[in-house]
């Protein structure tokens, strides 16, 4: 597996409830470069969870794959370690140390090691020497409440990162202060290994403008692409508003392989992403969310999705 950085690399953010084999399957289709699993716990898979174990898996369509793991006790991210080595089809281990969530903060992870440069640098190293994998990398914010972004930077390049990206906020910033492409652009100068650009990009505009700006060598997309997995394909080969005809193809295939991956149970997951791609401009859309919140029958909830998404959106995409 090899991640070809001579041009900018397109990747999917990990995002937790979202980003599940299913929604990565989809976007693959739509050409990001890298696909990444939902943050892992390290110590779930020390302790081997059978929940946590189907979350590592991935689709055929997903080369390269990365397994994203939270953890900084250097001895459980072993023992995850030990785990995700026998796993073949995994191409990288990425360390979060941006969750900003006060449970994974409160356990000493994500964007904890911000605030800890001595356990950041060790569990980098950890993973560097324990994995058997392709790629070891790290995505960061830019600090805990003050901005420390070029001497992290420099810690994780040293402790062995392959490439970093990059979310331009701070912990204290969570998902609402305005993102700092400045401080991107600084991490890029500051370090010799790639650096990914990541936060609110949300438009192929948008994109073009952050990787001008900060001069890194790709970006990544969370939020930006649920509701609009094409948004890739859009930025990569200049297309237009996808056809009405293929969001009704798309959203059909994303629920069908939850259903598929989840059972019924994915009737209730699927419910967020139908609000996501209700809201790109269809008529009776606020009425169309409160029917699917009542609905458990898949075979129901299809029918829904078939007759309200053959409908023309109002407006651009």
């Amino acid at each position: 597996m090899n991640l070809d950085f001579s041009k900018p690399i397109y990747a999917l953010a990990p995002l937790a409830g979202f980003t599940d084999l299913p929604f990565r399957s989809v976007v693959k289709k739509f050409g990001v470069d890298l696909t990444v699993s939902e943050m892992i716990s390290s110590n779930a898979l020390a302790h081997k969870s059978q929940k946590t174990q189907k979350m590592l898996e991935k689709s055929p369509l997903e080369t390269p794959y990365s397994v994203q793991i939270a953890g900084s006790d250097s001895e459980i991210i072993k023992r995850a370690l030990d785990i995700l080595n026998q796993r073949e089809e995994i191409d990288g281990i990425d360390l979060n140390c941006g969750c900003p969530a006060p449970k994974i903060v409160n356990n000493l992870q994500g964007s904890a090691l911000l605030g800890d440069i001595e356990r950041l640098g060790k569990a980098i190293e950890t993973i560097k020497q324990y994995s058997n994998k392709s790629y070891t990398s790290v995505k960061m914010r830019l600090g805990v409440v003050e901005k420390n972004h070029i001497e992290l930077a420099k810690v994780m390049q040293e402790a062995g990162a392959d490439f970093i990206a990059v979310h331009g906020r701070t912990r204290a910033g969570r998902y609402k202060a305005p993102v700092d492409y400045d401080a991107i652009k600084e991490v890029k100068d500051a370090v010799d290994i790639p650096v990914i650009a990541n936060g609110d990009i949300d438009t192929p505009q948008k994109a073009r403008w952050v990787l001008e700006k900060t001069k890194c060598d790709g970006v990544m997309i969370g939020r930006g692409a649920v509701g609009k997995p094409w948004i890739f394909a859009q930025i990569k080969e200049g297309i237009d508003t996808p056809s009405s005809e293929l969001i009704l193809e798309v959203i059909l295939e994303h629920f069908d392989r939850m259903i598929e991956h989840f059972g019924e149970y994915g009737v209730y997951l699927f419910r967020k992403h139908l609000h996501t791609y209700s809201k790109i401009g269809y008529r009776g859309a606020s009425a169309f969310r409160n029917d699917v919140n009542n609905i458990t029958d898949p075979n129901k909830m299809r029918q829904k999705i078939e007759f309200f998404f053959s409908q023309e959106p109002l407006k651009d995409n």
